[in-house]
């Protein structure tokens, strides 16, 4: 908890951004019976059965201090996955920069070894030094701020049914757009010294003899 905190707390420093990556799961539901015309002043109304169109997986990487975003959809959340997200923000987002001081949580894919698992030796070495890597601990997740701008992105635009992927994929690219269109920075406010205070029953208890 401590180191990832300790990240939160370092300057911003545009060559060593800090980017917080993480992925949730949306049903896709369809109608099965179409909506009632609405008319001004009433809200939408819709049948409560609806078709089920199986699953897609949103991964969200967020750069706090820069008020930058992306989402990709994709059919899954497998090693190889994750892996082509990690290549996506190499290659692509940061190329430029010295190394991405990365944030995740400790799910078991969320490893260089995913890399080695999708790439040739050779890629995926260079692709795990080009990030620093960082954990968030066991039931510790809420300190991944990518946790706390999916909860966004699910409150403006994933709380409603979206029948495929192509629909998805479209609603949450305008998302994007709008939101990093204002440029929504996240300051993170919990500190290591507040941790020791509220959090201190988590810390192991020392005897002061001991000390």
């Amino acid at each position: 908890m401590e180191d990832v905190l300790d990240v939160y707390a370092r300057p911003y420093d545009p060559l060593r951004p800090v980017v917080c990556l993480d992925e949730k799961s949306k049903e896709l539901h369809g109608q099965l019976r179409h909506p009632l015309l609405t008319e001004p002043g009433q809200v939408r109304r819709e049948d409560s059965e609806y078709v089920r169109n199986g699953t897609a997986n949103l991964f969200l990487w967020v750069e706090p201090l820069a008020g930058r975003r992306g989402v990709c959809v994709t059919d899954r959340r497998c090693a190889t996955d994750f892996a082509e997200m990690l290549r996506h923000l190499s290659d692509n987002v940061y190329a430029a920069v010295e190394k991405i001081i990365l944030v995740v949580d400790n799910l078991n894919t969320h490893g260089p070894q995913s890399l080695y698992e999708t790439f040739i030796p050779e890629q995926a070495h260079r692709l795990a030094r080009r990030f620093e890597w960082h954990y968030t601990p066991e039931h510790g997740s809420w300190l991944n701020i990518a946790e706390c701008e999916l909860s966004v992105l699910e409150r403006q635009c994933l709380n409603r049914r979206i029948a495929d992927r192509q629909t998805l994929e479209r609603e949450v690219a305008a998302w994007e757009e709008a939101r990093n269109g204002a440029a929504t920075v996240v300051r993170w406010q919990f500190t290591t010294a507040d941790a020791r205070i509220k959090l201190r029953r988590l810390y192991p208890q020392i005897h002061k003899d001991s000390a």
